[in-house]
């Protein structure tokens, strides 16, 4: 019997495929970051099949400034100890809408006002969403996605 050999096509998929999976991890390691300091209503979108710039969008709400950049903090510091890359951070000083890009994720964390504003869940509508798992949100379940 002849071992079946991989393809360039085949090995490409294969390794885009590990690729989509990592991104996923890290996607859903900033949600369990935002978490920790009590974010609301996480979102994350998979933009995989629709974006050229991206994999994931990780889309969150702190209520005041200051929470804006708690979370914007822990999620930067989550990733980094990852090794993950911070390519671009944007808006930390105000706390309104902190913007971070870690290439295959890009994280959007909003006062509601502004996220109701540019609502980018409506404007990436045909993303999927990604579930985040329930042991993430600890004993809170009132931010279920």
């Amino acid at each position: 019997m002849v071992p079946e050999t991989m393809t360039s096509e085949t090995m490409s998929q294969t390794k885009k495929n590990r690729t989509d999976s990592a991104s996923k991890e890290r996607a859903l390691e900033c949600a369990r970051a935002a978490l920790e300091k009590k974010a609301e209503n996480i979102r994350v979108l998979d933009l995989t099949r629709l974006s050229g710039f991206t994999d994931y969008f990780v889309i969150c709400s702190g209520l005041s400034d200051r929470q804006v950049q708690a979370i914007a903090t822990s999620v930067e510091q989550h990733l980094e100890a990852q090794g993950a890359e911070l390519v671009n951070f944007e808006g930390f000083s105000d706390g309104r809408w902190v913007l971070m890009d870690f290439g295959d994720v890009v994280v959007h964390v909003f006062q509601d006002a502004l996220r109701d504003y540019y609502d980018l869940e409506n404007l990436w509508a045909d993303a999927p969403r990604v579930t985040i798992p329930t042991e993430f949100y600890g004993t809170s379940s009132g931010n279920l996605n």
